[in-house]
């Protein structure tokens, strides 16, 4: 589901694989570390920097925040504009970049797999790239009624959003996109906030998360890989549906129609950007795929302004969302009312093949 490495999916794939095949799963992995550090977790109150680390001043840095949504600390990187500076009163159009599952290094994914620094850098646009949890699943998390934390969705949406906003010159023009899981946030989020986003981009989505018995079973699987109670998310998919469809972009579709869309996905083949090992048919982005095309049908019957590429081969890897990334960008910045920079170096990446960034990821 997104892991830069291939090592996350790796551990994942066995349960997750055995769940959309309907056979009763082994053991499945070890429970795997959470994004957020919970040493000196924040006391009760408002959100608050802790560390800033700056990779390239003035351009790049992590920030880490104790959070009170998630009951400890967690680090998102921020992409700065050109002609940004600290303490000035110059509000910039905003990016949420968000990753999928099984990430360990979450908010660093986008940049290590992608050139989305300088894709951002010819326009005068903030890049936020923040955790959400193995598979948190962009969700305030139910835990039967109890809740608590992990609270993702309050995190982002209010107490990074805030602390972007506040600290870091973030305007209240947003955009939101995001891969496999992150396609799932990107939506969700889109849907659940009318009006808090003026866009929203899915790369191979799991964009519906009730479709027959292979929505509700990648869905819990990802979550039980990461160690936890499938049912701590929102509940039972049969008796808690309301609270499934709740967040479930397919559901949500009413309230996606006053937006852009963009929307993604292969059908598993391989395709013409695969090679190697990933040269074989691909279960988890051929079910994927069966989720975009019914989500897309949805969207079109109710008039959503949606621009779709479902490109057919093509298998749940970073060669495609790469590309995908730049196909969707200028929309997003047009949605935002992001210039282009004068003095910035467009990119040179064409749209329909990626630039390999390094020998492990191409």
């Amino acid at each position: 589901m997104g892991n830069s490495s291939g090592a996350g999916w790796r551990l994942v794939a066995p349960l997750v694989l055995a769940l959309l095949l309907g056979a009763a799963p082994g053991a499945g992995p070890a429970p795997v570390s959470s994004s957020i550090t919970t040493a000196g977790s924040a006391a009760p109150g408002s959100a608050r920097v802790v560390d800033e680390r700056w990779i390239r001043p003035g351009r790049e840095v992590d920030v880490t925040i104790a959070s009170p949504a998630l009951q400890g600390r967690a680090t998102a990187r921020l992409l700065l504009p050109r002609g940004w500076s600290s303490g000035s009163a110059r509000r910039w159009p905003v990016l949420y970049l968000l990753h999928g599952c099984c990430e360990r290094d979450a908010h660093r994914v986008w940049t290590r797999n992608t050139d989305v620094e300088r894709l951002a850098a010819t326009y005068g646009v903030i890049v936020v790239m923040p955790p959400a949890g193995w598979a948190g699943f962009y969700s305030d998390w139910a835990h039967h009624g109890r809740g608590g934390a992990p609270r993702w969705e309050d995190f982002h949406l209010r107490e990074l959003r805030r602390i972007v906003e506040r600290d870091y010159g973030g305007g209240t023009r947003r955009a939101v996109a995001g891969l496999s899981m992150g396609g799932f946030g990107a939506l969700s989020y889109a849907a659940r906030h009318p009006g808090m986003f003026a866009a929203a981009a899915s790369f191979s989505g799991v964009v519906h998360t009730l479709m027959d018995v292979r929505g509700p079973a990648l869905t819990s699987g990802l979550v039980a890989s990461g160690g936890d109670d499938p049912t701590a998310l929102w509940g039972d998919p049969v008796l808690d549906r309301d609270v499934w469809a709740a967040h479930n972009p397919y559901d949500l579709v009413p309230r996606l129609g006053s937006i852009p869309l963009y929307l993604s996905s292969g059908d598993g083949a391989p395709g013409p950007l695969d090679r190697g090992a990933e040269a074989g048919a691909d279960l988890l982005e051929a079910t994927i795929g069966a989720m975009n095309r019914r989500l897309l049908a949805r969207l079109r019957a109710a008039g959503a302004s949606v621009t779709a590429h479902l490109y057919g081969p093509g298998t749940h890897t970073w060669r495609y969302w790469r590309r995908e990334l730049h196909r969707a960008f200028p929309m997003l910045m047009t949605a935002v009312g992001a210039r282009r920079t004068t003095h910035a170096t467009p990119s040179t990446l064409d749209p329909q093949e990626p630039r390999c960034v390094s020998a492990a990821v191409c």
